[in-house]
């Protein structure tokens, strides 16, 4: 893939199939930015890159499509990745929590919303979520409502529940 820019960083975006369908990656020269569904997915245009970012930025799209396929096949837990998020300041700190969620276990809105240092505001913790520009790295699909049902994701409900039966999780939703 070429690199591209944004017009704030240089930009490489990777494609792969999955069993949920085929998910675009795309990266900087900081780490990955951007994922979607080929159905949502945005191309991002080409500009004038510094060899050296677009290489860097390439070699962060192909290692996340690489994880990103060790996890479907049962083979990875957990990402190990760069990652260039902009958000809000709660946005960010959301995002933060969501990444220490344990592969396999979930978290409601609610108690997403208390560590996030926003105990009143489950709503916005799910509107964080909602906004996650790395929805499977940064897994807010482990979220749930309090009623232990499954509520919003950008991808589609079926998904989520895709996701959380890969991990082994969807048990727990129905304690």
């Amino acid at each position: 893939m070429r690199g591209v820019t944004n017009g704030r960083a240089e930009l490489a975006q990777s494609a792969i199939e999955t069993p949920i369908g085929r998910v675009q990656v795309v990266a900087s020269a900081r780490g990955i930015c951007r994922m979607e569904f080929a159905e949502k997915f945005r191309p991002v245009r080409a500009g004038h890159a510094a060899p050296q970012d677009v290489k860097q930025a390439q070699g962060h799209a192909d290692l996340a499509a690489r994880q990103i396929l060790e996890y479907f096949d049962g083979k990875r837990r957990e990402f190990d990745l760069p990652l260039d998020l902009r958000g809000t300041e709660i946005q960010l700190r959301v995002w933060k929590q969501l990444l220490e969620i344990p592969f396999g276990k979930t978290l409601t809105y609610a108690e997403l919303a208390r560590r996030s240092g926003i105990p009143a505001a489950a709503r916005a913790a799910g509107a964080a979520c909602g906004a996650n520009p790395v929805w499977l790295v940064v897994p807010c699909h482990r979220v749930i409502g309090s009623d232990g049902g499954l509520h919003g994701y950008g991808g589609g409900l079926w998904r989520k529940k895709a996701l959380l039966e890969l991990e082994g999780s969807v048990r727990t939703l129905f304690k």
